[in-house]
């Protein structure tokens, strides 16, 4: 049960007996199951095409936010506001996971999406920095801000309840509906940006077009929140509130009784957070502007690998539901250490069709990771602490290495004056994701437990 191996007090475990496994609830039926998948999938796209919308407009918002003559200048602080936008989700890790493992998972994915809502239209609303001065830069960075705490609550909470409502035996494959999810609503960021920048004229970008794709947030963000709040909470957790053992305090009993697990999820984290901004959110800027291709092919290409990253990231979770967890997690990582150094020599080529197969194979990497991570981290925690575990461990490797990694690709390539940097970069977070790994139990074959 908890790490230290000592039982849990017998306040936190009410009237249940410690030590025993909590059965899967039965009676759930397909529609039910049909309707918590369709719900959590619209959900969490929604969330993620407002998040990404910020990374596939970036050099159009540095030059409208941080006008300078030198616009690796103006990306460096563009990238940097988005990993300040990044501090902010531990934090949010926290109370998010408080609210879900409190109140309930339905409860919190309903509020994080309205706040999404919110934030990204006022992003879309904000005057440059030629009408409000340093005002302009300060408030993006407020709005990014409160979209980087909704985030915070979104990926754990939608993996968790996918989790707790999957039959045995297939949590895996639920639970990639979350990253799926996630992908598909980066496609629909970049293809609208694809279109933008085919179809305007750079004043036309810098005046109103980058605007568009945040106020589309309004109306997709209100279907979001009116389709979740007519879900039933997990069933695991209704029947841990009919019980009466829901704890108090959350946090305190993750880092009092799971601390080991903590550690060991937050660097498994690692290889998501540094793989999903590097390759699915900053490639289109660093194909156009280090490796010097068209920026609208530069979408074009992303734009594909997308696509197969979706196609792929459901066959990786059946997989972790055969093989298990580790098995795949760890195979990615080893794909990561040995091909993306040459992967980045390859994207140097200026070919496209080099470029293409690149952006293929490594989101397809990626989704050996992803399609297996979520329903491993919400596995390794008990119901009671699961969304707070998941939420801290996710939001934490996140804030630290995720938010910062277009930043630190693009002054990687500054400084060393390699255009291969970030394939380094990438590689050592490989490593760190395949020791936590290869030390954590397997247990995609194991009920979840109480």
């Amino acid at each position: 049960m908890s790490d230290s191996g000592a039982l849990a007090s017998e306040q936190d475990l009410g009237p249940t007996l410690s030590g025993q496994e909590r059965p899967h609830p039965t009676g759930i039926g397909k529609k039910e199951r049909r309707k918590v998948i369709v719900a959590s999938f619209i959900g969490n796209f929604v969330e993620w095409f407002d998040y990404g919308a910020y990374s596939y407009l970036a050099v159009v918002i540095a030059v409208v936010f941080f006008p300078s003559d030198d616009l690796t200048q103006g990306l460096i602080w563009t990238f940097a506001l988005f990993a300040v936008s990044f501090l902010v989700r531990p934090i949010g890790g926290f109370i998010w996971g408080h609210i879900g493992d409190r109140v309930g998972r339905r409860n919190a994915l309903a509020w994080s999406i309205l706040i999404m809502t919110a934030s990204t239209v006022c992003i879309g609303l904000l005057p440059g920095a030629l009408q409000l001065g340093v005002w302009a830069p300060a408030l993006l960075l407020v709005f990014r801000v409160l979209q980087g705490f909704s985030a915070s609550g979104e990926y754990a909470g939608a993996s968790a309840y996918l989790v707790e409502y999957a039959p045995e035996g297939k949590r895996g494959i639920y639970a990639a509906v979350v990253p799926g999810s996630t992908a598909a609503g980066l496609l629909f960021g970049s293809l609208m940006a694809t279109l933008l920048t085919a179809t305007l004229s750079d004043a036309q970008m810098e005046s109103w077009g980058w605007r568009l794709p945040f106020l589309l947030a309004a109306p997709l963000g209100l279907i979001g929140v009116y389709i979740r709040r007519k879900l039933e909470d997990s069933p695991v957790f209704r029947e841990m509130s009919q019980d009466d053992e829901v704890i108090k305090a959350p946090v305190w009993a993750l880092f009092r009784d799971h601390w080991r697990t903590l550690i060991r999820a937050t660097a498994a984290v690692l290889l998501n957070a540094v793989g999903f901004y590097v390759i699915l959110t900053y490639m289109p800027t660093y194909l156009s502007q280090t490796v010097g291709i068209d920026p609208t092919l530069a979408n074009i290409t992303t734009t594909v690998s997308l696509v197969t990253y979706i196609g792929f990231i459901f066959l990786t979770g059946h997989l972790s539901d055969r093989f298990g967890r580790r098995t795949i997690l760890m195979s990615a990582s080893i794909l990561f250490i040995v091909l993306t150094v040459p992967a980045f020599m390859l994207l140097g080529t200026e070919s496209i069709i080099a470029i293409l197969f690149v952006q293929i194979l490594l989101g397809a990497m990626l989704t050996l990771n992803d399609g297996s991570l979520a329903s491993f981290l919400a596995e390794n925690f008990p119901t009671r602490v699961r969304y707070t575990g998941f939420a801290v461990s996710f939001n934490v490797g996140n804030a630290i290495f995720g938010g910062t990694a277009p930043a630190i690709a693009t002054l990687l390539i500054a400084t060393s004056g390699s255009a291969i940097a970030p394939g380094w970069y990438l590689m050592g977070a490989a490593v760190i994701a395949l020791v936590a790994v290869w030390l954590s139990p397997e247990t995609s074959h194991k009920p979840l437990q109480d």
